[in-house]
């Protein structure tokens, strides 16, 4: 895969930082594989998109927000909800239909949100987080505020219109939006290069003037690097970038869809720039301990394992709380049946 940008003498982190992103990435795949197990027990209603392969684009994105910017998330948002600060026990509650979810077990999979950390929702609809993002950037920019808006989508939600007209109006009122494309090469069964006649998805931000970043999507730091420059860019006034963050998606495109669509090379390549392995080895490199590195795993498996229990054992919501989050008031013209 060809990437536009990489790190040049990259600056030095702590080993904190290093083994907070790293525990991040490890929670976020042993969260993926415990929905995994757990949906194909029979356990999980409907259907989940898993983001093993992406944890990097996810935790290195969302590292570089403050605690007062917002997000929105996509159909496969367990990682970016995760990366922000959610909860794991309480967002595998929602994917379990629990009452101890996040959205009470009503919104499930697809829905997670806590705007008290800034999540503005994640979507099950392909590219509608764009304009939600793009809405939120334009109420920091009426108020005068200097949040940011950290807007996720993937390459197919790139050829929907939300994108091209989210972006033309961000760009017109300067908007603190960024961008940011999960390009893992597939919508759905689609090869993205089949059905759009760039060779990157970066490259349509010269249609609307503003900067377009094509970064290597399995590195942390330099994702984290990029996304902290652009959210630097806007939260002083200079709006928004759009970033695509090259990457790979290990499973189909839901569970149970086997990805015969994909060449052999793919999960050859994804394999060889897996980003736990590949920044597991670095954390080596930059001194930090194997004993250090494995607590950090533990620590991760550790929290996963108690937010299944914690899923499994909570109770449902009550009949009665079918009607509740749906109306914001309950008037003669508005009554719930």
């Amino acid at each position: 895969m060809a990437v536009t940008k990489t790190r040049e003498s990259a600056p030095s982190y702590s080993s904190s930082f290093l083994l907070g992103m790293y525990q991040r990435m490890v929670l976020i795949r042993r969260f993926e594989e415990q929905a995994a197990e757990s949906f194909t027990k029979g356990m999980l209603a409907g259907n989940i998109h898993l983001c093993i392969g992406q944890e990097a684009s996810c935790v290195g994105a969302c590292t570089a927000l403050e605690s007062r910017d917002f997000m929105t998330s996509t159909h496969r948002g367990h990682g970016h909800c995760l990366a922000r600060g959610a909860r794991p026990d309480r967002t595998m509650a929602e994917l379990f239909g629990k009452a101890t979810g996040y959205c009470g077990g009503k919104g499930g999979s697809m829905h997670i949100v806590d705007v008290s950390l800034g999540i503005l929702g994640a979507n099950g609809i392909v590219g509608a987080g764009i304009p939600i993002a793009t809405g939120s950037g334009l109420v920091s920019s009426i108020q005068g505020t200097d949040e940011v808006t950290l807007c996720f989508f993937g390459d197919a939600a790139s050829n929907q219109g939300t994108f091209h007209e989210s972006i033309n109006m961000a760009a017109a009122w300067n908007l603190p939006v960024i961008y940011f494309c999960e390009n893992n090469q597939y919508g759905v069964s689609v090869p993205i290069r089949s059905v759009m006649n760039t060779d990157t998805v970066a490259e349509r931000a010269k249609a609307y003037n503003i900067p377009g970043i094509t970064i290597d999507g399995n590195d942390p730091i330099a994702v984290y690097e990029t996304v902290r420059q652009a959210v630097d860019r806007a939260r002083k006034g200079e709006g928004p970038t759009l970033i695509e963050a090259l990457t790979y998606r290990h499973m189909g495109h839901y569970m149970g869809d086997n990805a015969w669509y994909r060449p052999e090379s793919y999960m050859e390549e994804a394999t060889e720039r897996d980003c736990l392995a590949n920044f597991r080895a670095r954390l080596l490199g930059e001194g930090i301990s194997e004993a250090d590195i494995t607590a950090a795993e533990q620590a991760a498996k550790k929290e996963i394992e108690e937010a299944y229990v914690f899923a499994d054992e909570s109770p449902y919501p009550d009949i009665s709380a079918v009607t509740e989050d749906m109306y914001s008031q309950m008037n003669d013209r508005c009554v719930a049946r």
